[in-house]
């Protein structure tokens, strides 16, 4: 299991509320509980793998909110998108 931690200012609107939850309905297999106080939502993934951290910040960003991820990405949730060194022989 995998917990993270996002940051989205203006996500104590009760519009933005509703749009996350009309979201997340599109990922059962993800828990979350949203602080309204200080704009946070708290993941948790039991299958890191099913899901990329590209797929969470499109969640925030298609509501108009901007994403900021908490502390540091776990190691094991999967990243789109990211390069790799190429090993030459």
């Amino acid at each position: 299991m995998i917990e993270i931690e996002v940051y989205a200012k203006g996500l104590r609107a009760e519009s933005a509320q509703i749009e996350l939850r009309a979201q997340m309905d599109l990922l059962p297999d993800i828990r979350y509980k949203v602080d309204t106080y200080h704009d946070l939502v708290y993941f948790e993934i039991d299958a890191p793998q099913s899901v990329s951290l590209r797929r969470l910040n499109d969640i925030f960003t298609c509501i108009g909110l901007e994403p900021r991820i908490v502390g540091q990405v776990p190691e094991g949730l999967a990243r789109e998108g990211d390069t790799h060194r190429i090993e030459l022989p």
